[in-house]
């Protein structure tokens, strides 16, 4: 116990000395586009499947706090700086959704999901998810704790002061969250003070455990006001505390008539340093406009507020099916270039660097056993399980794994390049071929294209303003099938390929 205590003191000796030195918040590094963020479900972040049937059985371990930690270099050798905590509060268990009840069934504001903490270790729950934290902050990760949108149904039988009712008094599931209830926040100018405390509340116990963020869950359907006081009662306690919303520009409507709706713009207003943006539409998209055109919106939208703001780079999130079961391994591999050359901050999830494709050989059949009132392993196919006790996200693909490691080692070694450069959209011959160049101080990266997933693209010309004949082009990525005459560039493309080429000396 005496080792233990001293290696914590230690701990903190260290990470104080490291921001009294300067050591950058997550709110500075988020704002420069220097996050590299990786989403994880601590319940399922190093679970120990011993026989490999995909779930834990009451023999095996599940993830948790202490656990958690063997794995915390690998993430650092991936040059991931920030993990986002899916919903470290406990999970409701009435009307519940899976076995072990929904990450997002928040039971309450002010404790530790007890799933989540290790029965064999002395430390209190706090003292585990501080323990977690500080062993982050020793390797240069900081940690984004989320804060969910609504409250179980356990929730509200014992607090219903914190909830809207309908004309019969009951509690109102927002759209098809069945296992969820909405918050009642009030009004724009009459915000409910018992469910601001509550939020509040939350937050302390966010900042007691040394965390330097919260993503909030579906931010739209709180109030501008609501907001407004969250935020500036948080910033006063710790200035270069994150925000980030999940909002996005092509959200026009909340999930239920009962909720308020505040977009994206007005959440940024409120004092959101950032939010998702729409990236995750990119499996749908068609033409290299679409790409482009989002780049050049949120470059233009972030640039129209007087204090700096960014973006995520979400192609890629919990709610979004795997990028392999959607189109395969290659778009895996696109995405992981997008987000080494585009000038936001990356984000993914646990078991995307490797392919993961969340399919769960047991979903949605009956459970020998649950700790809910559900007895069914409810899952959404395709993506990361949220609702049960199921195995550590990890897949079997190399090509995705290497270009992963490859990509945003590149991303390392270029961070000038990448968070300040200039973002230039370059025109293609083809609709489906995208491609941009990035410039910093005569350093120039090209990035081409193809959208098309299941064709190739023959003899694309891209106009590159300057280039020359026989220019020397370094090749970072891609199939060297390319050649250059003076202000073009000439290449074929095989389906959803994506190629990055190097210029020194150069700039557009």
């Amino acid at each position: 116990m005496i080792k233990k205590f001293l290696a914590l003191l230690l701990s903190l000796v260290f990470i104080n000395s490291a921001y009294a030195a300067g050591y950058p918040g997550l709110r500075t590094l988020f704002l420069n586009n220097k996050a590299i963020i990786c989403a994880i479900n601590l319940r399922t972040f190093n679970a120990k499947d011993i026989n490999g049937n995909g779930i834990i059985d009451n023999d095996e371990e599940s993830g948790n706090f202490i656990n958690a930690v063997e794995r915390l270099d690998e993430l650092k050798s991936q040059n991931i700086n920030t993990i986002h905590l899916l919903p470290i509060t406990p999970t409701g268990k009435l009307k519940a959704l899976g076995t072990a009840g929904c990450l997002y069934s928040m039971a309450d504001f002010w404790s530790i999901n007890p799933q989540l903490v290790d029965m064999t270790s002395s430390l209190t729950p706090m003292e585990q998810a501080k323990y977690f934290i500080e062993e982050c902050h020793k390797r240069g990760i900081k940690v984004m704790v989320d804060l969910p949108s609504c409250g179980a149904y356990d929730l509200f039988l014992s607090h219903p002061e914190l909830f809207l009712k309908d004309r019969k008094q009951l509690s109102i599931v927002p759209s098809d969250w069945t296992d969820v209830r909405l918050f009642d926040v009030g009004k724009e100018d009459e915000l409910n003070s018992d469910v601001m405390d509550a939020h509040k509340r939350f937050v302390d116990m966010v900042l007691d455990l040394g965390a330097d963020g919260i993503r909030a869950d579906v931010a739209t359907i709180k109030p501008y006001s609501f907001w407004k006081e969250l935020i500036k009662y948080t910033r006063d306690k710790d200035k270069d505390f994150l925000y980030l919303a999940e909002a996005s520009d092509s959200w026009r409507e909340p999930p239920s008539k009962y909720a308020p709706f505040t977009p994206y713009d007005k959440l940024l207003s409120a004092g959101f340093d950032g939010y998702y943006g729409s990236f995750f539409n990119m499996k749908d998209w068609k033409k290299s406009e679409e790409l482009i055109g989002h780049v050049q919106f949120n470059n233009k939208l972030l640039n129209s507020y007087p204090e700096n703001k960014s973006v995520i780079l979400s192609f890629t999130t919990h709610d979004e099916v795997s990028p392999v079961v959607l189109h395969g391994e290659n778009f895996s591999v696109m995405i992981c270039w997008l987000e080494a050359t585009l000038p936001y901050n990356p984000y993914f999830i646990d078991g995307f660097s490797t392919g993961d494709d969340y399919l769960y050989p047991w979903a949605n059949t009956k459970a020998a056993m649950t700790e809910t009132d559900d007895d069914f392993y409810f899952v959404h196919r395709g993506k990361l399980d949220i609702f049960n006790f199921s195995r550590k996200p990890g897949g079997n693909s190399k090509l995705i794994a290497d270009n992963f490691k490859k990509a945003f080692q590149f991303r390392t070694e270029n961070q000038d390049l990448i968070s300040k450069g200039t973002f230039t959209p370059l025109k293609a011959d083809k609709d489906k071929a995208f491609a941009y160049a990035r410039n910093y101080q005569g350093e120039t990266i090209i990035v081409i294209g193809n959208l098309d997933q299941k064709r190739g693209q023959r003899r694309v010309t891209v106009k590159v303003p300057g280039i020359k004949k026989k220019e020397n082009l370094e090749l970072i990525h891609g199939m060297p099938n390319y050649r250059t005459s003076k202000n073009k560039l000439y290449t074929d493309l095989e389906a959803g390929e994506i190629k990055v080429l190097r210029i020194a000396d150069f700039s557009i």
